[in-house]
C-alpha cells in the first residue's frame, strides 16, 4: 500500500481509523482504502451515515454560529476531526473576526492536516491529545495561547463521546473540562443513539460490530436520559436535546432524510 504524501511517517495505514472515516462520509479524500471499505461494511447495514454525518456538521455550524451570536469568541473543538470546508474556524471567524480556535484530536492524521489547513490562519491552533485526558488539553501551550479561560469559551464535543466507552469515564472527562470553564461558557455536543433509527435496532448493532471489530474502537449507543448526564451544571438551552434536524433549523425538519433523527445533539449554557 502506497503512503500518500499527506500522511504521517509512523501511522499504521493499514487499519481503519474513526477520523478518516468520517472524512470519507462527509466526501473528504484525506482516507485511505482500509478507511473506506470500513466505511462501506458499516454502511451495508445503516445506508444512511453519509447523511447522518452531514447533519452532525450542519448542526456543528448552527451551534457555533448560536455562540457567535452570544458574543462567544473561544471555541475549542475536542475530537475535530479532519478540517473540511465550513469548519469551526471558518464559521466562527466568518462571524466574529478575531475568534480564537483550537482544535483537539489524537489522529495524526487529523493533527497533521489540521496543521497544514491552518498554517496561515490566525488565532487558530491543534492540540494532539484525547479527550479522556483533560488536564493534557487544559495545560497544553494553544490553549494557554489562545484560550482565556477567565472568560466564556464554547466548548465542542461533536461525534466523538459516543467513541468513549464507559469503561473510561467520559462524564468525569466532560466534567472536568466543565469545571475549568467560566461561567456564561456553551457545551455543545452531538451524540449517536438508536433512538431514533429508521432502521431495526439489530441492524444498527451490526453497524457497532464494524467499529469495534474492524476499526477496532467502541461505538456506545446512548439513549437521551444517558446524553443528558453530559449536561450536568448546566442549562440546556431551547429546543433542548433534539435530534438534528430539530435544533434551531435552516430548512424544515419534515424535509430531511429520516436517517438525520438518529442521536441527539444539544447545546448547555453554564451557570
Amino acid at each position: 500500500m502506497q503512503r500518500p504524501a499527506w500522511a504521517p511517517q509512523g501511522i499504521d495505514i493499514s487499519v481503519p481509523s474513526v477520523s478518516r472515516i468520517y472524512d470519507f462520509y462527509l466526501g473528504g479524500s484525506h482516507n485511505f482504502e482500509v478507511d473506506r471499505e470500513a466505511a462501506r461494511k458499516a454502511m451495508e447495514f445503516l445506508p444512511g451515515l453519509p447523511k447522518i454525518m452531514q447533519a452532525n456538521r450542519a448542526f456543528m455550524r448552527r451551534a457555533v454560529r448560536y455562540a457567535a451570536e452570544a458574543s462567544i469568541t473561544q471555541f475549542l473543538d475536542i475530537g475535530s476531526g479532519i478540517p473540511t470546508f465550513g469548519n469551526v474556524h471558518e464559521v466562527a471567524q466568518q462571524a466574529s473576526p478575531g475568534a480564537s480556535v483550537v482544535y483537539v484530536d489524537h489522529d495524526p492524521v487529523a493533527v497533521a492536516h489540521s496543521r497544514a489547513v491552518l498554517e496561515d490562519v490566525p488565532h487558530t491552533g491543534v492540540v494532539t491529545a484525547d479527550l479522556r485526558k483533560p488536564r493534557e488539553i487544559l495545560e497544553s501551550p494553544e490553549v494557554a495561547e489562545l484560550i482565556d479561560l477567565e472568560r466564556p469559551v464554547a466548548l465542542l464535543l461533536v461525534a466523538v463521546l459516543h467513541f468513549i466507552a464507559e469503561a473510561d469515564d467520559p462524564y468525569a472527562a466532560v466534567a472536568e473540562l466543565g469545571e475549568a470553564l467560566a461561567p456564561g461558557s456553551l457545551l455543545i455536543v452531538t451524540h449517536a443513539s438508536n433512538e431514533g433509527m429508521p432502521i431495526e435496532t439489530e441492524r444498527a448493532d451490526g453497524m457497532v460490530d464494524v467499529y469495534r471489530n474492524d476499526v477496532r474502537n467502541p461505538l456506545i449507543m446512548r439513549n437521551r436520559d444517558e446524553i443528558k448526564r453530559f449536561f450536568k451544571g448546566y442549562e440546556v438551552v431551547e429546543p433542548g436535546i433534539v435530534a438534528m434536524p430539530v435544533w434551531r433549523p435552516d430548512t424544515a425538519p419534515e424535509d430531511e432524510d429520516p436517517y438525520t433523527f438518529a442521536g441527539y445533539v444539544g447545546v448547555g449554557r453554564k451557570a
